[in-house]
């Protein structure tokens, strides 16, 4: 869960703040004294940080400074005066958005998605599995992967639809597309063997059994490249 600090030295107005964040679905925790801020942040970064500039122990002005030495949290400054803010812009605090009291918890709300939304970046997620149909090749975290016919059939069926289950039978019948007679355990035979070469390539474990059911492989859609013929 996305969790904010609250930096706010008026306990019943960071109750507040808490219990809009909270109900907009973040967790908070609450500081109500200056000195304690940089530490805590230093301690457990938090998404987002609320910060009153009228604090006991360290004013905000001095806060927001040396959080910049170390972090790229976003910082909300909160002030009871209005003119402060163009004289705050113009200090360079490095602090991603002013409000000024007396203020709408929904606007905080508001503003707190908003900041997010800007700030936060999604990282790619990096393609770990590769599979060829020209050759008949696959690749895992970079590394060639020597397969059967009948072990390329499996994973790429399973890779085709990540977080299918796939039954025995099912396996079976892309497995061999000669439609031979063989047992539904001979897919076990042939899942073991491709197991411990993903686990060779990488130790990470991606085929999962699904008892009484079939088999199912584990890895998100953005981190599988396929290429048909």
């Amino acid at each position: 869960m996305t969790r904010i600090l609250i930096v706010e030295d008026e306990p019943k107005l960071a109750a507040l703040l808490a219990d809009y964040l909270g109900a907009a679905g973040f967790e908070t925790e609450r500081i109500y004294n200056g000195l304690d801020t940089v530490p805590a942040v230093r301690r457990q970064p938090p998404a987002l940080v609320l910060l009153d500039l009228m604090l006991p122990g360290r004013d905000g002005l001095d806060i927001c400074r040396d959080l910049r030495t170390f972090s790229d949290v976003p910082v909300v400054i909160v002030t009871a005066r209005v003119d402060e803010i163009d004289r705050l812009i113009g200090l360079g605090l490095g602090a991603d958005d002013y409000i000024c009291k007396p203020f709408s918890p929904r606007e905080v709300v508001a503003r707190v998605h908003a900041i997010l939304r800007r700030t936060q970046r999604v990282e790619p997620v990096a393609q770990v599995l590769r599979i060829h149909d020209a050759g008949f090749r696959a690749e895992f975290h970079g590394r060639a992967l020597d397969l059967t016919p009948v072990e390329y059939r499996l994973l790429r069926t399973l890779a085709g639809a990540p977080g299918r289950v796939f039954s025995r039978n099912q396996l079976l019948d892309a497995a061999y597309t000669d439609h031979r007679v063989v047992t539904d355990r001979t897919v076990d035979s042939h899942i073991k063997n491709l197991r411990r070469k993903l686990d060779q390539a990488s130790g990470e474990e991606i085929i999962h059994s699904i008892y009484g059911v079939g088999y199912r492989l584990d890895l998100p859609v953005e981190s599988i490249s396929l290429h048909t013929l």
